[in-house]
């Protein structure tokens, strides 16, 4: 096994999502993960506590960019906005290789409830972290709480767009034409 080689992480993400478009995500162990990527067991659990994490990787990176795109904001800014400087660091973070398999990964996840319930605990995560850093900015927490839930979705329709085959837009201008998507939809509700 290449235990030396570079990147265990980037490795073990992608072995793990083969493995479970191949055979199931059920069916797929953390050993058959860990020696697709040509490492061991051991190097799989210094990186992820159980199979179902190795396809969140980096929501701690995704909250942090979040946090720190809102803080950078200008003073003026009003909360959707911080919400959009917000949403332009974290999707600038994003590469063509997530772009790539970002179908399959919708896909085991779309396939599998447990895998389902992380997603929606990774998004509520985002919102906590992105609530915090408008509620810093000093926006009064229902403020900052409607607003970080519109960012979260925000993104996640975003993402869905990019990762369409078809899709020609770069991830940050679907993320702000879904943020003001979901303005427009908000403001209808009277």
């Amino acid at each position: 096994m290449a235990r030396w080689e570079p990147n265990a992480r980037e490795r073990l993400v992608l072995a793990a999502l083969d493995l479970f478009t191949e055979q199931g995500y059920d069916n797929t162990t953390v050993t058959e993960i860990a020696e697709r990527a040509g490492l061991t067991k051991t190097t799989f659990f210094r990186h992820f506590p159980d199979k179902r994490e190795v396809l969140f990787a980096g929501q701690e990176v995704h909250s942090r960019l979040l946090a720190d795109g809102a803080a950078a904001a200008p003073d003026s800014a009003t909360p959707l906005e911080a919400v959009a400087a917000a949403l332009d660091a974290l999707t600038a973070s994003f590469t063509a290789e997530q772009r790539e398999f970002g179908p399959r990964l919708a896909a085991v996840i779309a396939g599998h409830p447990e895998l389902q319930e992380r997603a929606a605990f990774k998004h509520a995560a985002l919102a906590v972290a992105l609530t915090s850093a408008l509620g810093k900015r000093g926006v009064p927490d229902l403020t900052a709480s409607v607003a970080a839930d519109l960012g979260v979705r925000a993104f996640d329709r975003a993402f869905d767009r990019w990762i369409e085959p078809s899709s020609q837009q770069a991830f940050t201008e679907l993320a702000h034409e879904e943020l003001q998507a979901l303005r427009t939809a908000a403001l209808a509700l009277g």
